[in-house]
């Protein structure tokens, strides 16, 4: 079977509206490591990690050994309600490295599950349907999680059982916060989120849900100390801060296990997903008893938390911290960011390299400005294909590239994709100066 035959089947049977990537799409037949082989044999290093799901690689022995140790016992699933051990000790240490005191955890499938169970927490312990959240922001595909997400590509309704009301994001290259020195941001955001609360709101707000770094939304940062700023005012209303961790999570930036640590502040929910199953169905939210135990009926995920993904999960969070992950996202980060930002210096077309650890974006734009140029990132995007590495696409604009390796990339795979990204960028660069 070609690779032409599959994406035929494809397109005769799945929605028009599931993206793939690139001009002619592969399909990836096999994986070690850092790098991935495509059906036609082609090798490639991937810095997009399944959308920043494969933390640790693939085909990682300690993974596969516990998840086929599960397996070999013949139960798969049982559903929870039957005691599952291994989710028990995952849950016990992901309510230590949570941060948030008396934690309870709640396993689901999906991060977008997770962001819709916080929110199901949040409205109930405030017995409110007002939300507040940020621009620019993706929490999610299901009813509620598209609702408080704010932007216009991933909202593919405009029904919503919410009542959002929207805080600037603090973007540095765009909008009102953007106009000012950096210094005087967070100020300002302060002061938009009480003027929203004083005028789109009737005042009993349920919580504020916020990512630390905007994903799908181009890896744009807050200032530090944004979040700890925002509490304050949410305390003087009961406001609960859920802080979403999909993407942040697991120290993947580097200098702090999670997102939120770099606001010196404590949500009162955190949701988790992709990178803590390496690949498998796993994530979920945790929160303080008083505000997790907000349910009142009974509730379930019939998968989540299973005994397969949780096996792995345990693997993965022991790996993580064994290998001290965290350290070498910092270390290898820094490699591709700093070399980056030397590469591009003197490309009009590049508005910015940002992101921390191995959460980085490159955005770019039509010269002499900040226009976006998503033609030019899917030029970029596809010559780093071709010259052998993986990236994403992201931004409101679709004009950031978008980077996230595994956090057990080398300093050499490091060098190597930086390379290689950087005869992408200059290449069609320069092809865009001659046209």
């Amino acid at each position: 079977m070609t690779s032409d035959d599959l994406l035929a089947r494809h397109r005769a049977v799945l929605p028009s509206w599931m993206p793939l990537y690139y001009a002619e799409p592969i399909e990836l037949v096999s994986g070690s490591g850092r790098r991935v082989t495509d059906a036609q044999g082609r090798t490639y290093l991937d810095f997009f990690g399944g959308v920043l799901t494969n933390m640790i690689g693939y085909d990682i022995p300690e993974i596969r050994e516990a998840v086929e140790r599960q397996l070999r016992t013949g139960i798969v699933h049982s559903s929870t309600l039957y005691l599952i051990r291994q989710q028990v000790e995952l849950a016990e240490k992901i309510a230590r490295l949570s941060g948030i005191p008396d934690a309870r955890v709640f396993f689901t499938n999906s991060g977008t599950e997770a962001n819709e169970a916080a929110l199901l927490v949040a409205t109930n312990h405030r017995r409110s349907h007002q939300i507040l959240a940020v621009r620019n922001s993706y929490h999610g595909r299901s009813y509620a999680a598209m609702g408080v997400t704010g932007n216009r590509s991933w909202t593919a309704s405009a029904l919503n059982p919410l009542q959002v009301a929207w805080l600037h994001s603090g973007e540095r290259l765009r909008g009102l916060l953007a106009r000012l020195d950096e210094s005087d941001r967070i100020d300002a955001a302060v002061e938009d989120l009480r003027e929203v609360l004083a005028t789109q709101t009737a005042g009993d707000v349920a919580c504020l849900i916020a990512e630390p770094i905007q994903g799908v939304g181009g890896f744009v940062a807050p200032p530090d100390g944004l979040f700890a700023a925002w509490k304050k005012v949410l305390d003087e209303h009961g406001i609960l801060l859920i802080s979403d961790e999909v993407q942040t999570g697991w120290g993947r930036t580097g200098e702090h296990f999670w997102g939120y640590q770099a606001h010196d502040v404590t949500p009162d929910l955190l949701t988790f997903a992709k990178g803590v199953g390496n690949g498998f169905a796993l994530a979920g939210v945790v929160g303080r008893a008083d505000v997790l135990e907000s349910v009142p009926a009974i509730s379930f995920s019939t998968f989540g938390g299973n005994p397969i993904s949780t096996a792995a999960g345990n693997a993965v969070l022991d790996y993580l911290r064994d290998h001290d992950l965290q350290a070498n996202a910092a270390r290898t980060g820094a490699i591709l960011a700093d070399g980056l930002r030397a590469a591009v210096a003197g490309l009009d077309c590049v508005a910015e390299v940002r992101g921390k650890g191995l959460m980085l974006g490159v955005e770019f734009v039509r010269p002499g400005g900040t226009e976006p140029d998503p033609a030019l990132t899917t030029r970029v995007f596809e010559a780093c294909r071709a010259g052998g590495l993986l990236a994403g696409k992201g931004g409101l604009h679709g004009n950031v590239l978008r980077m996230g390796p595994p956090l057990t990339l080398t300093e050499d795979e490091a060098r190597e994709g930086l390379a290689i990204l950087v005869d992408a960028i200059r290449s069609c660069a320069s092809a865009e100066v001659a046209a």
